[in-house]
């Protein structure tokens, strides 16, 4: 695929072993949030236990664990942009970049996101910085697009959300051209979470008790996808998708041959080396229309999410995906400094 399709693979992980891999395997960028800062963490004890000690003891001795634990994100996701940095430099700033995301529980305030982002892009020259698709997260990717900053959208799993990143780039690449500024070496993405759409359903069919054929729902991710791709390339938007969240092969697979980001986990990207599934373009072949049209019938919120005015701006948090995903990532980021309590605070009698 990396070789013969304009369709990029970045790694879903920040753990240098992973990393490396992919590389090897024609990745050309990565990422990290708290979920997968806690993987690699536990992939990575031996040297990320002795560096949280050293925090801890003498670089910031009166820290609590919660800044203890971003400066562990900082670091994790400094390490992966450095093996990053020669793709950057080879593809004039497009690829090559590594994800970290913004702090999840700012999803509600605006400013926070944008100091978070700021401090975040200057770790590594190829740094990326997640935003997440809320009310909040729009204003925060127009103003960060125009201080220069390459946003990735994350927590997006529709249509209205994904044009809604579309426009707020286009608006601050504008504000900066005006303004004479660069914006050849931006390379903005914006993520479609297709996995999370499908468990979202899926958890809305056991609800509502819903009978479908349960093999549509696997589709209903890739359908979306497709459709805001077709959007983007007939508006040209001068931002890529990002295939992110793996259930299965489909979310690669028919995703080939499109100006598009694949971003598996290491482990979904040795599955796919060790598949026979042709690697041959599918990005234009439309979802069949028998699957759209139960998908449109049976669950309101796939309309929401097919449907360009299915969810306005004002809706964007209160979508199911959305509370869902910010409820996981809001519990690992706690879960992280929880980690860095026993390293802080260990029981003293050792249990």
């Amino acid at each position: 695929m990396t070789q013969t399709s304009p369709t990029c693979l970045w790694n879903d992980s920040a753990a240098v072993e992973e990393l490396t891999y992919s590389i090897e395997h024609g990745a050309v960028g990565a990422t990290c949030n708290p979920v997968i800062a806690l993987s690699v963490l536990k992939l990575e004890m031996p040297f990320w236990s002795q560096r949280i000690r050293e925090l801890i003891a003498r670089e910031m001795p009166a820290a609590n664990e919660d800044q203890i634990g971003w400066r562990v994100i900082e670091e994790m996701s400094a390490n992966g942009a450095k093996l990053l940095e020669p793709i950057f430099e080879a593809h004039g700033g497009r690829n090559g970049r590594l994800s970290i995301q913004t702090d999840p529980r700012n999803y509600r305030d605006t400013e926070a996101i944008l100091e978070q982002a700021a401090r975040f892009s200057r770790l590594a020259p190829n740094m990326i910085v997640k935003i997440p698709v809320t009310r909040a997260g729009i204003p925060a990717i127009e103003e960060a697009t125009y201080r220069g900053i390459s946003i990735n959208a994350t927590v997006s799993f529709s249509l209205p959300q994904c044009v809604a990143v579309a426009e707020a780039v286009e608006r601050g690449l504008r504000r900066r051209e005006r303004e004479g500024k660069d914006i050849a070496t931006m390379g903005p993405v914006c993520t479609i979470m297709v996995g999370r759409l499908d468990d979202w359903l899926k958890v809305v069919m056991e609800k509502e008790r819903i009978s479908t054929d349960p093999g549509y729902l696997e589709w209903a991710g890739v359908a979306v996808f497709k459709k805001t791709y077709t959007i983007f390339q007939e508006r040209g938007y001068r931002i890529r998708l990002l295939s992110a969240a793996f259930r299965n092969h489909m979310h690669w697979s028919e995703f080939i041959g499109g100006d598009v980001v694949i971003s598996p986990p290491c482990a979904w990207q040795k599955r796919y080396n060790a598949s026979d599934i042709p690697v041959i373009p599918r990005i234009q072949t439309p979802v069949e229309g028998r699957i759209v049209e139960d998908l449109l019938r049976r669950f309101a919120d796939f309309r929401r999410a097919w449907t360009e005015d299915g969810l306005g701006l004002e809706e964007f948090d209160s979508f199911g995906p959305t509370v869902r995903t910010l409820r996981q990532f809001n519990a690992a980021t706690t879960d992280l400094a929880v980690l860095v309590r026993e390293f802080m605070l260990p029981n003293p009698d050792g249990r």
